[in-house]
């Protein structure tokens, strides 16, 4: 059975090649291209793991982290964020909000699909 993967972006270009990335290394991929609609996607789905950007217009990604991880729903869907935000500070929230992975922008598509299958096999 395919893996399922939310891609949470409102960076059209980033969600494309994260969708073509995910979808030829054979994980069921969804999208959001904003908080709301990650919220209201994940309100009926149980992804195995979100990409999941912080810097969004209306829900940011760390409140959709605090979200996912206070579900008891969606207790085992891991959370990677993929951000630009790369100050300690700004990892360190991430990480205590329960993030699995902080990777920062821009990122190795290699290493990531690598941290991906990682978090999955665990």
């Amino acid at each position: 059975m395919k893996k399922k993967v939310l891609i949470v972006d409102d960076e059209p270009n980033i969600v494309m090649s994260l969708e073509y990335l995910m979808r030829k290394n054979e994980f069921e991929v969804f999208i959001a291209r904003n908080g709301a609609e990650a919220l209201e996607l994940l309100s009926g789905k149980v992804p195995d793991l979100i990409l999941l950007d912080i810097m969004m217009p209306d829900v940011d990604g760390y409140e959709i982290c605090l979200i996912v991880k206070q579900n008891p729903r969606l207790i085992h869907t891991k959370v990677v964020f993929l951000s630009a935000k790369s100050k300690i500070t700004d990892i360190e929230k991430g990480y205590d909000l329960g993030a699995d992975l902080y990777i920062t922008k821009p990122f190795s598509t290699r290493a990531l699909l690598k941290s991906v299958n990682e978090l999955l096999t665990d």
